[in-house]
């Protein structure tokens, strides 16, 4: 099983992605976690071929679960996939969340990918990149884009699933980690 979990920043993607890795046995695959390097330099936009080559090279596995909605990189997780899943979650839920991790990163001072140096602080929360202003101005743009890979033609192959509350999250990794089990038993 190879899985892709979309949605706008906050949504909650990379929990949903661990916590159905573990239960599937399956790897996860953090694309923020791949792109972001020491100093907060990106490959999406500093080196994308490098990018590129890295998740190519992780969504090789026969098994996974990826979180993140890397444009450069969303056509080679796609190919591959089995089954998509987006966590379309209103707005609120969504700022709650981003606004109550920001907090607790920037209180803490809470490495965000092990090795980066890579934290949060409460002086960076108006600049355009932070996390709650890239959820706030992004939201409509990236439903609007998710819902149309969601329905294109060319993924018809997939799976999909389609989140509206957080609570359809427990059930949705259950049914996916029972159907896993039932593929190798």
């Amino acid at each position: 099983m190879r899985v892709t979990v979309s949605g706008t920043s906050g949504s909650g993607k990379t929990t949903f992605a661990r916590t159905l890795a573990k239960a599937i046995g399956a790897r996860h695959i953090d694309l923020d976690a791949i792109n972001w390097q020491p100093n907060w330099q990106d490959l999406h936009r500093g080196d994308p071929e490098e990018f590129k080559r890295r998740v190519a090279a992780v969504a090789a596995e026969d098994a996974w679960v990826s979180c993140g909605n890397y444009s450069k990189v969303r056509p080679i997780l796609l190919a591959r996939a089995t089954h998509a899943v987006w966590l379309d979650y209103p707005k609120w839920v969504v700022m709650s969340r981003v606004f109550r991790r920001s907090f607790h990163r920037s209180w803490t001072g809470q490495e965000l990918w092990p090795g980066t140096g890579n934290t949060e602080n409460f002086a960076k929360w108006l600049d355009p990149e932070h996390p709650i202003r890239w959820a706030w101005d992004t939201y409509a743009r990236r439903r609007e884009r998710i819902d149309a890979e969601m329905a294109d033609p060319a993924l018809a192959h997939l799976s999909k699933h389609r989140l509206t509350h957080p609570r359809e999250a427990a059930p949705l990794i259950a049914k996916l980690t029972a159907e896993a089990k039932s593929s190798f038993p």
